[in-house]
This record gives C-alpha cells, sequence and structure tokens, in this order.
C-alpha cells in the first residue's frame, strides 16, 4: 500500500495520536478496576494492534470485549495468576479468569527465560480471556533474538468441514522469527477464512462480507453481515475453516490446524475447550469465557547461533520477495512486512478512527472522566 492509497483508505477516519489514544486506554482501564501496571500492558498490546494496522483487534476491541465483560462480571479486573506445574522447560499457569494480554505477557516471558537458560521453553495456560493480537508475543521472543509461536483456543466459531456447526474457535497459529532485517517475520492468522473481528469492522462499516467466509445452517456460504453477527453468536451461522467449504480448496486444512491449536490450548493444562468457551452456561447466563493459550520460545543459540539464523531467515524472505512476479503486479511481500508498512504510515499521521469508535471513544471519556481533545 502507497501513502496515498493508505489516506484514501481513511479518509472518512479521524486520525488520532497514539499518545493520546494510550492515555485515554490506560485512563479507562484504570477506571474500570484494572491496576495500573496491568493497565499499561493491555494497553500497549491493544495499541500495538493499532500501530500494525490490525484495526480488528485493538481500540474497537476496548469496550464490547473487556470493559462490557468486565462491566458483567465474567472478566476479572484484578489479574491473579496461580502456578499448576513449573519444570526445567515447560510450565502450566491458572489465570483465574484474568485479563489475558497480563497473562500471555507473563506466559511469554517465562518461556523465553526458560529458553535462555535450556534452549526451549513452554507454557501451557488454562482459564485465562481473550490476549489481544498473538503476534505481539511472538515478537517479545523475536525482539529477544528467538523463536515464539503461541496459539489460542477461543469461542466456538468454526465448523469442521462437512459441517454447518460452529465448533472451534478461530484458532490462530502464530509464529514469529527473528531475521537480519528490520522487521521479523510473523504470520498471525486465524485459522477460519476470516475471523469474527474483521467481520465486525465490516459491520461498523455497514458493508456485506465477502462470500466464503461464512456458512449457514443450510451448508451455503453467506454474507449478510450484520445477521451473521448475531447468528454466530446463537450457533446459526459458522466461519469457515481455511480452504472454505468442503475439500475444493482443501477447507480440511485448516480444519485440521484449528484442532491442533484447540488440543494444545486445552489438552497440556487440562482446560475447557470448545462448547464449554461459549461463554454462556446451561442456562444461557453469562459466564468467564476459560481460554486456554500456549507459548513457546526457541533458543538459536543452542543450535548454530542467532546471528546464523538472522541471517539465513533473511536471505530467504529477500530471494520469496525477488522472486518473479504475477503480470499486473509490483510486489511479493512475506509475513509481517505490511504490518511493518502500516506501522511506518500510522506512527507518522496517527491512528484513524473511524465515526463508529468516535462515539465509543466520547461515551467512556464521559464516563471515566477522561479530558481529551479530540479531533472531532
Amino acid at each position: 500500500m502507497t501513502e496515498s492509497e493508505f489516506l484514501e483508505k481513511y479518509k472518512d477516519a479521524a486520525f488520532v495520536s497514539f499518545d493520546k489514544l494510550e492515555h485515554f486506554m490506560e485512563e479507562t482501564l484504570k477506571g474500570i478496576g484494572i491496576p495500573a501496571s496491568d493497565a499499561a500492558i493491555i494497553t500497549d498490546v491493544l495499541i500495538e494492534s493499532d500501530k500494525r494496522g490490525i484495526d480488528s483487534h485493538g481500540l474497537g476491541r476496548l469496550k464490547p470485549i473487556y470493559i462490557d465483560r468486565i462491566d458483567d462480571g465474567i472478566l476479572n479486573p484484578v489479574t491473579r495468576i496461580t502456578t499448576i506445574s513449573d519444570k526445567a522447560t515447560a510450565t502450566v499457569l491458572d489465570g483465574n479468569d484474568g485479563m489475558g494480554h497480563v497473562i500471555g505477557h507473563k506466559a511469554i516471558e517465562i518461556a523465553i527465560e526458560k529458553a535462555r537458560k535450556f534452549g526451549i521453553g513452554m507454557v501451557a495456560v488454562r482459564n485465562s480471556s481473550h490476549y489481544g493480537i498473538a503476534g505481539y508475543y511472538a515478537t517479545m521472543a523475536t525482539s529477544e533474538g528467538m523463536i515464539g509461536i503461541t496459539g489460542t483456543n477461543a469461542r466456538p466459531s468454526i465448523a469442521p468441514t462437512f459441517g454447518t456447526e460452529n465448533m472451534l474457535g478461530t484458532n490462530p497459529l502464530t509464529i514469529g522469527l527473528p531475521t537480519d532485517e528490520e522487521f521479523p517475520f510473523v504470520i498471525d492468522a486465524a485459522t477460519s477464512v476470516s475471523q469474527r473481528g474483521k467481520i465486525e469492522v465490516y459491520g461498523r462499516a455497514g458493508k456485506e462480507i465477502p462470500p466464503g467466509w461464512v456458512i449457514g445452517e443450510d451448508g451455503k456460504t453467506r454474507t449478510d453481515t450484520a445477521s451473521i453477527l448475531k447468528d454466530l453468536t446463537r450457533g446459526t451461522a459458522a466461519l469457515l475453516p481455511l480452504g472454505g467449504i468442503g475439500t475444493d480448496g482443501a477447507g480440511y486444512k485448516g480444519y485440521g490446524y484449528a484442532t491442533a491449536v484447540e488440543i494444545l490450548s486445552a489438552a497440556l493444562a487440562e482446560g475447557s475447550f470448545m462448547k464449554d468457551l461459549t461463554g454462556k452456561d446451561e442456562n444461557g447466563a453469562k459466564r468467564p469465557y476459560h481460554l486456554g493459550h500456549f507459548f513457546i520460545a526457541i533458543n538459536p543459540d543452542f543450535f548454530l547461533g542467532k546471528e546464523t539464523f538472522r541471517r539465513i531467515a533473511g536471505n530467504i524472505l529477500r530471494a520469496l520477495r525477488a522472486s518473479r512476479k504475477a503480470p499486473g503486479e509490483e510486489r511479493i511481500y512475506t509475513a509481517g512486512e505490511l504490518e511493518w508498512e502500516a506501522r511506518g504510515f500510522r506512527m507518522k499521521y496517527g491512528c484513524p478512527v473511524p465515526p463508529s469508535l468516535q462515539s465509543v471513544i466520547q461515551n467512556l471519556s464521559e464516563r471515566f472522566s477522561i479530558q481529551e481533545d479530540w479531533p472531532w
């Protein structure tokens, strides 16, 4: 994306400095009862999403995912992490339904420290909550010259191949690899064709989603965004796994990866899975989501060294970008490059805030007596 394309894409948005947004978010989180140190971590995770251009997981998630759930009494603003098991290279944590960002931050720090000592560290987590962009934790490892891997289960959204019932979460399998370039390789993607947060972005814009993202009970694709968001909650619509409907597009591959993430997120920590992650009890009343995560850090120094790894990783990525392009195409990207590019634009102009989020910010500012001079 060029700079002019970036500005055209967000022509209806107001650009707000990240300093203002960070202050607003921290004050909002403290206002709802989150300790200051935890509010700083959560803010960093969410704002980093907006900096990378991942609009589905940043500011737009503040109220509906975190503030509303704390208000509903199903998310604990004060995070208390319990260590269930701690061995040389492996730890199991219980997040006690606290803030997922705080739990994830602690977990990857433990994994990184173990990798420093033993070459590899892994942490499994149960009873957590939505932890923002998975790539944040992977890049905590890459910033230390290590490989970072994380995954999480989520409320049921994906239908298995040949099925229509939402059984699996969007379950990202996220990998960060250090390179000798300015930015790491980071593949941070759901194991569904798309994910609920992106559909919410379409909903806020009043647009229909593309065909092939969602399946209805009749086994056919749906595009009616507003109804889909309601039916995903009701269980009468489901996201499609990577590859789409059936086997023609190899949907079984996305289904298989989603299942692997579900198992790793639940079985290592004896956590909840699939239909137990709906956020509702048997009577339909709201309850905590009890999500599970896993985090892996791998230290290349225990192989042939960080610099060797970074150099070869960089050579591979540069060769991919330099390969023959399809007719009419100007660039080939590697994972993490678009986010790095978006970060450059956004650090220059600020975060684009659409009208739908402007009203959310205004309402939360009034609720928590936050004084900011917003550009609308």
